[in-house]
């Protein structure tokens, strides 16, 4: 037999071989910044999805927190080896939509793929933060937080506080602080994401812009508005309550978690998505309360902001993984998918319907507090300028803000001149952003 007979016998005989075995599922990855007790249920949520059909095959990857991976992202994006999929900080938003030339629309993907898609089942104040100015779903809503309460039950009886009654504004958590100290506790309060925290969600709380131009969703000529008498009073609050021991500064992200976990501090603010990993690991009975605010401000409390994140398409995919992600994002919508990852994680339910099969089935009255967060946010259309953040180059304003706002804990600078340093930095950042992106992102 010749070589060229071999040759054809042998291919002849592999697709024997290999006739009637199921095609290979096209394998997406998903690229995320979750990590310990959230990466569980993520991987829980891809799971269910990949047994449920043989086609395709979503593959959670981990790039470290939300900075890290939205620049692996970009990074892989110039060098063509992009992830379809990557989950991008709310704050991103801004940046990621001036990147056209790198995304697929989430609207244009569903639509394209003919997959179940309907941006009205979304809560609005999720909705919102991620539509363009025509009212287009630029990205998937997927884990939505705001900031929460939390609470050392125990270290509450113990000093004579009730255990059932969180505070609930600043002159509130002062006094409890004030009183966990006298019995003995080491710190009274502490608060993760510096920024998201007390300042960005202290000023939407008490109907603050943070920055003009509708918080930047009106046009890419937005300036920060964050040096003004009440946040001036909020950074003096906390200086002075540092100095009297009632406030511990814990460091920027999610560092402060530990200092309530290892009950040092009785009181923390938080997102609600810590939620789990607190009643996981918590040694103690766990409360919860909403966001504190000043009462003689008038008008407060408002909605806070969302904070989390939402999944980018990225171009440059087969179309095979396209109609994956479009399959696996409809499957992300259903309601008791999303009432599953609301109820195991403490990240909003995203859509309406998820949020009424958790109070149909009683998880509400079997898990008090559980639904603080979907209180404090609301289902009512968020009002004007309230829509969320849409600023350029958040992620770095951020870092801008929490250095001067650790310089005033520091003593380094007054509160005063910290605020001030922070507005100038920042600005700066914006008009850099502005100039490199002439389109107004959120005014199209």
């Amino acid at each position: 037999m010749s070589i060229g007979r071999s040759l054809m016998a042998g291919l002849l005989l592999a697709v024997a071989l290999t006739a009637g075995r199921p095609a290979a599922a096209a394998e997406i990855q998903l690229w995320h910044g979750m990590p310990g007790e959230l990466a569980y249920p993520l991987e829980d949520l891809v799971a269910g999805f990949n047994e449920q059909q043989s086609e395709h095959r979503i593959v959670p990857v981990f790039k470290g927190l939300y900075t890290q991976t939205m620049m692996a992202a970009m990074f892989a994006t110039r060098i063509g080896e992009q992830p379809a999929i990557v989950q991008i900080a709310e704050v991103g938003t801004a940046t990621m939509m001036t990147r056209r030339d790198a995304i697929v629309a989430v609207h244009e993907l569903m639509r394209q793929e003919k997959a179940s898609f309907d941006p009205s089942a979304y809560i609005p104040a999720v909705a919102a933060y991620y539509t363009d100015g025509s009212g287009q779903m630029l990205s998937f809503p997927f884990n939505s937080s705001v900031p929460i309460l939390f609470y050392n039950k125990d270290k509450f009886q113990a000093a004579g506080l009730d255990p059932e009654k969180p505070p609930t504004t600043w002159p509130e958590v002062e006094a409890a602080a004030k009183k966990l100290r006298a019995a003995g506790q080491s710190c009274g309060f502490t608060t993760d994401w510096p920024s998201w925290i007390n300042v960005e969600n202290f000023s939407a709380v008490h109907g603050l812009p943070l920055a003009s131009r509708g918080n930047g969703f009106e046009g890419l000529d937005a300036t920060l508005a964050i040096d003004n008498p009440t946040m001036l009073r909020h950074l003096e609050a906390l200086v002075a309550w540092q100095k009297a021991g009632i406030y511990v500064y814990g460091g920027r992200a999610t560092r402060a978690e530990e200092k309530f976990l290892g009950r040092d501090c009785a009181i923390f603010l938080g997102s609600s998505a810590s939620r789990a990993e607190m009643l996981n690991n918590a040694t103690f009975k766990v409360g919860f309360g909403p966001l504190p605010y000043w009462p003689d401000v008038r008008g407060a409390p408002h909605p806070p902001l969302l904070g989390g994140g939402s999944l980018w398409v990225l171009r440059g995919k087969s179309d095979a993984e396209y109609a994956g992600v479009a399959r696996f994002f409809a499957y992300l919508s259903q309601p008791a998918v999303q009432a599953r990852w609301h109820q195991t994680t403490g990240y909003l339910p995203i859509t309406r319907a998820a949020w009424e099969a958790s109070r149909k089935s009683g998880f509400y009255e079997k898990n008090p507090g559980a639904d603080i967060a979907i209180r404090q946010i609301g289902l009512a259309a968020p009002a004007a300028g309230r829509k969320g953040l849409r600023l350029g180059s958040y992620v770095v304003i951020r870092d801008i803000i929490e250095e001067e706002v650790e310089q005033a804990l520091a003593g380094a600078k007054t509160p005063a001149a910290a605020l001030k340093a922070a507005t100038a930095r920042g600005n700066a950042v914006l008009r850099d952003f502005a100039a490199q992106n002439t389109t107004a992102s959120g005014a199209r």
